[in-house]
Order: C-alpha cells, then structure tokens, then sequence
C-alpha cells in the first residue's frame, strides 16, 4: 500500500508514461555539452553504459511474461524483490540515464512561470535550489543519483544510491536528475565531483523538461 497522500502505482504509470525497452536516441550530439561534459564521456557514457543496460535486460527478460512490459513497469515490479534484483537494477539504471538525458540541455534555459514560482515558494530562488542539488547529489556515497522530484505535490531534493529512483520510494515523482555514478564524469573531472555538479547543473539543466514534468504533475 502506498503511504497516505502518495500515489499508487496507477498514477505513477501515468505520470512517467511508457517507454520501450530499447535504448532511445540522444536528444543532442555528443559533442554539444562541451566543454562541461567531453563527447567522450556522453559517447562512453551513452554507447557503453547506458546501452549495457538494455542489453543485459534483454538477456534477463527473454522467455519471460516480463518482456512485453514497458520499462516503468519493470522497474516497479521488480523493486524490492530478491528474486528480480538483476532486473531491478538494470532496469532502473536504464530509465534513470533515459530520464538523465532528457534532463540536459546544450543551450541554458529557465523554468516556466509556474515551476518558478513553485521553485520561489519553496528554495526561495533557483539559484538557491541549484546550491542545494549540487550540495544533496555531491553528498551520495558511491554512486547514484541526484534528483529534484515532487513529493505529495512539494518540490522536494532527494539522492538515491546505484540504481534507485525516486517513485520506487513512497512515489516521488521526478522533474529531472544529475547523474553521480563515477562513469558520468570521471574522464572528465577525475574525483572533483562538486565540480561537475556545479559546472552541470549550472549551464546544462533542462529546465524546460522539467517544467513540462510539473506540468503534468499538475494536471
């Protein structure tokens, strides 16, 4: 049972929407977040990582009834269950870098006026909120995740560790995510963490996707 004033399952699927289990295009070159993220690193990234997921889960899934679920589906289904971890986490960490990229922009964009207002009301500024999901993302020990998600309907900064996302815990719903697994930004930044946060998060968030998420969220 979901926690009161969480959603269930039912609305989660409806606010994230399905996707395939193949790996989807980059929404941008992989040279187009230069010089804050190298073509290297999106094309390690993207063409090793990311794609390893889907692989492995084909693998995982064939001859399965699992198989003709989409990719929230799984991931729901399998959370928490022994049984299913290695689904689990493949499928999880292929969403969260399908989410990951959705979240990136190689131009700088702004919140709406309504996820504004919202950000506002909440962290006082976006400039303050950014502060803070660098601080929360560079705070996860080891790898995983930093997100800003809409919990019962409040802005809210969260970190999950490895494979974790948010509505597999008490239904957060995501706006968009920073990606601190070491492959993400290691070629690049070595151990300084903080300042692939900062440099990210600062010039690459797409808070236009993020603003149609809390639109959504909204109706």
């Amino acid at each position: 049972m979901p926690a009161p004033g969480h959603p269930d399952d039912a609305a989660i699927l409806a606010y994230l929407g399905t996707s395939p289990l193949t790996l989807p295009e980059l929404p941008f070159a992989q040279n187009a977040l230069e010089p804050v993220i190298s073509e290297r690193t999106i094309g390690i990234h993207y063409g090793k990582h990311h794609r390893a997921y889907f692989d492995n889960l084909h693998k995982l899934l064939d001859g399965t009834p699992m198989a003709s679920l989409p990719l929230e589906q799984i991931v729901l289904e399998s959370h928490g269950r022994a049984d299913l971890e290695d689904v689990f986490n493949n499928a999880a960490q292929a969403w969260n870098h399908n989410f990951y990229w959705k979240s990136l922009s190689p131009v700088k964009t702004a919140p709406d006026e309504k996820l504004q207002a919202a950000i506002d009301s909440k962290f006082g500024s976006l400039e303050a909120l950014s502060k803070q999901l660098v601080t929360t993302s560079a705070s996860q020990f080891g790898s995983g995740w930093g997100w800003l998600v809409a919990d019962r309907g409040e802005l809210a900064v969260v970190k999950t560790g490895n494979a974790e996302t948010p509505y597999t815990r008490s239904g957060q719903l995501p706006l968009l995510t920073v990606d601190v697994w070491e492959h993400a930004y290691y070629l690049d930044y070595q151990n300084r963490r903080p300042d692939y946060l900062m440099a990210t998060i600062g010039q690459h968030l797409n808070w236009k996707f993020a603003s149609e998420n809390y639109a959504r969220l909204r109706a």
